[in-house]
């Protein structure tokens, strides 16, 4: 167990707040480890324009722990230090961390931590509310599979997940039922914005860049006139080839 015997199952019903000296050394080295990654991945979303002010979040599961790190609420992208990182168990809840207790996590974390407890392959989850992606989604629209891009990166078109307010699972359970079983790893969420999924937080940051890039070039290519939708077949031959082939993901 990465916990002390019985902290999290007797501990979490007591209500008692998992400490650092209740974590073994190789999961302390990794929490720290995944605070230096996501707190360099935060700084990828404003230099793709994906964020503004202090919207968003980047958040990766701990190797080896039922944890995970994600940004501070309301804190700017310029400030986002490994040491400023949150750390979060899976029910959302923050462990002692030796951050500031005003230091609280982002206002999203109830739905990354429904896709880290459902999701068990997903290692790094995303949020921003990029232009032209949440767009898409205020028309509750899927951005449709016209770009060989989109093929090789998302399987095909870019689903639209049900409308959901923030604070509890909601938005979550929209998330994991939208994308299981789906090649996409990007949700439209319903009047809301994108969220990615990826095995880890780098991986869920590319397909949020991507995610913003392919929605632009699909709505300017329809101020041409209406995009011709690639054959299913050919979805799949690409997406096979990108996805087992070409390696330079």
């Amino acid at each position: 167990m990465f916990l002390t015997e019985g902290v999290r199952a007797a501990g979490r019903k007591a209500g008692v707040v998992i400490r650092p000296d209740d974590l073994a050394e190789d999961v302390r080295a990794a929490v720290a480890a995944t605070r230096e990654r996501v707190a360099a991945l935060h700084a990828e979303l404003p230099r793709n324009e994906l964020v503004v002010w202090t919207a968003g979040n980047v958040s990766e599961r701990v190797a080896g722990a039922d944890l995970f790190v994600i940004k501070p609420s309301g804190v700017s992208y310029d400030e986002l230090a490994p040491e400023v990182m949150v750390v979060c168990d899976l029910d959302g809840t923050k462990i002692d961390d030796g951050t500031d207790e005003r230091l609280q996590p982002s206002s999203d974390t109830a739905a990354h931590a429904y896709v880290y407890r459902h999701m068990p392959e997903v290692g790094g989850v995303v949020h921003t509310h990029s232009t032209y992606a949440t767009a898409w989604a205020a028309r509750r629209e899927p951005v449709p599979c016209v770009l060989t891009m989109m093929a090789d990166e998302f399987g095909g078109e870019i689903p639209v997940g049900p409308f959901a307010l923030i604070g509890d699972d909601s938005i979550g359970r929209g998330i994991v039922e939208t994308l299981s079983g789906s090649r996409s790893p990007a949700v439209l969420m319903a009047n809301h914005g994108p969220f990615t999924i990826g095995k880890d937080a780098r991986a869920a940051v590319k397909a949020a860049v991507m995610v913003e890039e392919v929605a632009r070039t699909v709505h300017i290519s329809r101020q041409l006139g209406e995009p011709t939708r690639i054959p299913q077949s050919d979805i799949d031959s690409l997406y096979e080839r990108y996805q087992n082939v070409y390696g330079q993901h």
